[in-house]
């Protein structure tokens, strides 16, 4: 597997390890709930060999940074991004959430505008939950405490990847179970829960004045149209659908999502 190297800082009390490759503007890679940073390592190597500066934290509560118990709140992970990247001594960079993390990244839109030079989303849904949604995270932010995360790991594998993934590339399906079975417990449900009461951001997005890039999965269990909702909501965003890909196309079809993103950061860069 590519480095992932890590550094750590204290941010917003509480400590927080990265990665950070390469020199040049700024990508910052945010990772996804019960992910790490370490589903990013392609792009990591990627990138930086690309003329790329590619910041990849772990978010508070994953991976090796600090766990906060109780529940972290979308604004929490927001502000500590921020905060990451002052401590970097980094204006503006170009952000990609994925999943749980393209909510963060909303957020900080949101919260701290002027930090994001362009906008790229990935698999994610823009709407606030209503209440069963909010409902079925709090029982499913018991269920990860009382049974653990080998049992949440696999229960949710078939929809964090395609079938076709489990089916043909079975290193790929271990890969993504093992890295949700290690999250921290407390951490995984912290973050379930604070994403029960996230902001709906659909006014974020319309209001968006930055370049956005919007990345789906075709086959993405969890997307139900949110992909398109989203581009259509901000101005002059571009979408892209990886086909053979589920809710992880970075990782199940990792050259189609590259090209998606290298193309859209040449776009950038002229």
């Amino acid at each position: 597997m590519p480095d992932v190297s890590a550094a750590t800082a204290r941010i917003n009390g509480v400590t927080m390890t990265y990665t950070d490759r390469g020199e040049g503007p700024v990508l910052l890679l945010l990772h996804g709930h019960a992910y790490d940073r370490s589903m990013w390592a392609r792009q990591i190597e990627v990138f930086a060999g690309r003329g790329w500066r590619v910041v990849a934290p772990d978010l508070r509560g994953f991976g090796d940074s600090e766990i906060t118990e109780g529940i972290v709140y979308t604004e929490e992970f927001a502000d500590d991004v921020a905060g990451l990247l002052d401590h970097l001594g980094i204006d503006r960079a170009v952000v990609v959430g994925f999943s749980m993390s393209g909510q963060i990244a909303l957020e900080l839109l949101h919260r701290h505008p002027d930090r994001l030079r362009a906008l790229v989303i990935n698999d994610t849904v823009p709407e606030a939950e209503d209440s069963a949604g909010r409902r079925r995270r709090h029982v499913t932010a018991d269920a990860i405490l009382i049974g653990g995360m080998e049992a949440y790991g696999r229960s949710v594998l078939p929809k964090m990847i395609a079938e076709s993934t489990v089916e043909s590339r079975p290193g790929v399906a271990a890969e993504v179970l093992a890295m949700l079975q290690g999250a921290p417990a407390k951490g995984a449900a912290a973050a379930m829960r604070g994403r029960a009461e996230r902001r709906d951001f659909t006014e974020v997005l319309r209001g968006a004045r930055i370049p956005v890039l919007v990345v789906v999965g075709a086959d993405d269990a969890f997307d139900g149209g949110a992909g398109q909702r989203m581009a259509e909501l901000a101005p002059a965003a571009e979408l892209v659908v990886v086909d053979g890909a589920g809710h992880t196309p970075n990782i199940e079809q990792p050259a189609a999502f590259d090209e998606a993103l290298d193309g859209f950061l040449r776009r950038l860069e002229a």
